[in-house]
């Protein structure tokens, strides 16, 4: 749960019902950002309310889903499934057992996630009480629709808080190791397996691929954002985005020639910061040049992916990356190992481990050489896991997406990415 306390937490006596039903219902309610939303109330009222709430013009980038059963059901379903965004709960009664069951919520909680409660008791001790335990907000039941916006609204646009977006720039040690279906495929998991709302750059601007790979076709994308800085706001951000899935929007590169695209270092800026306000995930996938905006781009993002073959040049490039990074990025860990194309037929290649060892990194996934699995699912326009979902290549790139998202998906076992590669080279070697 959250622990950012709330601005209505003073000194002073609260008038809490009072300070939230007369406030949320006059102040200039806010948009809520691209988050994912689940409710679990008690009262048949409260859930239409609430389900109303998603219909508004103001909830229109969110992802909303309402369950009944209240906190018990929220633990009962947070025990098998991963914490979205923002969870919206509904008190029982009786208040002794609200912090009890807030506390057994607590352990299947992500770091991340933020708690609203909804409670029949208007009582400041205990507004203070759930506010220090990490809960973002407690209203008084009844609530009205724009009291539930309000609320939601308000916990992501604090000028004050963490910008909402987790940044993940995939990059490729070298031309045509993959980088870019890596990348792809691992938006792709995250949108999936948590439900979480992502969006995914394509700023190999004269090649990029992400088109193709996911079936579309948009005529507006990263040239235009960047090429209309006075216009990039969330509104028109939200104009030149193609909806891939529920959870899934592509900013696609041109993939033209017509121009050149010749950017300066912090070009870019603008726009990953207008992602980040309005999006918890962000893909960068990068293309594989070393310019100012290249580089910047890879200093400042939260995470950082490299993709390499198993091969001497590839080693090479990947030290200097490496090498480069740890000077830029002192205070950041080291960015991330995929191997991909792992054991193709006739290559010298360069063990796993003693790829990792010369860099003194862990290999986060081994990715088999498997070009009818990837061919297929290129020349479909799908991702591995619309393909096949039960392959093994797949649980790797989910193993991915859940180590650079920042969370656990609780209903999958950890497996080694070694192992699951040896594995797999086994079973081609038996067949």
């Amino acid at each position: 749960m959250s622990s950012a306390l709330s601005q209505n937490l003073q000194d002073e006596p609260l008038d809490v019902d009072g300070a939230q039903a007369a406030g949320y219902s006059t102040y200039d309610v806010r948009p809520v950002p691209r988050v994912s939303i689940q409710a679990f109330c008690m009262d048949a009222e409260t859930a239409r309310t609430i389900e109303a709430a998603g219909e508004d013009r103001r909830m229109t980038k969110a992802h909303l889903k309402v369950h009944m059963g209240g906190i018990p059901g929220a633990i009962e379903f947070y025990s098998q499934a991963p914490t979205p965004n923002l969870i919206m709960l509904e008190a029982g009664a009786n208040p002794s057992t609200l912090i009890p069951e807030l506390d057994r919520l607590a352990e299947y909680c992500d770091s991340g996630t933020k708690v609203v409660v909804i409670g029949h008791l208007n009582d400041v001790a205990l507004y203070r009480e759930l506010i220090s335990r990490g809960v973002s907000e407690y209203l008084v039941s009844p609530v009205s629709i724009l009291q539930v916006i309000g609320a939601v609204g308000s916990l992501y646009s604090d000028p004050q808080a963490e910008p909402l977006g987790r940044t993940v720039a995939f990059f490729g040690v070298k031309g045509g190791a993959g980088a870019s279906t890596i990348a792809h495929n691992v938006a792709f998991g995250i949108s999936r397996s948590f439900e979480n709302e992502v969006v995914l750059a394509d700023l190999d601007l004269p090649f990029g691929t992400a088109g193709l790979d996911y079936n579309q076709d948009p005529l507006q994308g990263v040239f235009e954002a960047v090429s209309s800085p006075e216009r990039l706001d969330e509104t028109f951000l939200d104009r030149i985005l193609s909806r891939c899935s529920d959870h899934l929007s592509l900013l696609a590169a041109p993939a033209s020639l017509e121009r050149t695209y010749d950017y300066g270092d912090h070009s870019f800026d603008q726009l990953v910061d207008v992602m980040r306000q309005g999006t918890p995930s962000i893909v960068l996938d990068l293309p594989h040049s070393w310019n100012g905006w290249v580089r910047h781009l890879l200093v400042a993002a939260d995470e950082v992916v490299m993709v390499a073959e198993p091969d001497l040049a590839n080693l090479r490039n990947a030290k200097n990356l490496v090498d480069t990074l740890k000077q830029m990025r002192p205070n950041d860990h080291l960015p991330h190992l995929v191997l991909n194309r792992v054991g193709m037929p006739k290559r010298p290649e360069i063990k796993p481990d003693e790829f990792a060892k010369a860099l003194n990194l862990p290999v986060l996934a081994a990715i088999p050489f498997d070009p009818h699995l990837f061919g297929t699912a290129a020349n479909n326009g799908q991702m591995i896991a619309e393909l096949d979902g039960r392959h093994s290549v797949n649980d790797l790139l989910n193993h991915v997406a859940q180590v650079v998202s920042g969370k656990v998906d609780p209903r999958k076992s950890r497996r080694s990415p070694l192992g699951a590669l040896m594995g797999l080279l086994k079973k081609s070697k038996g067949a």
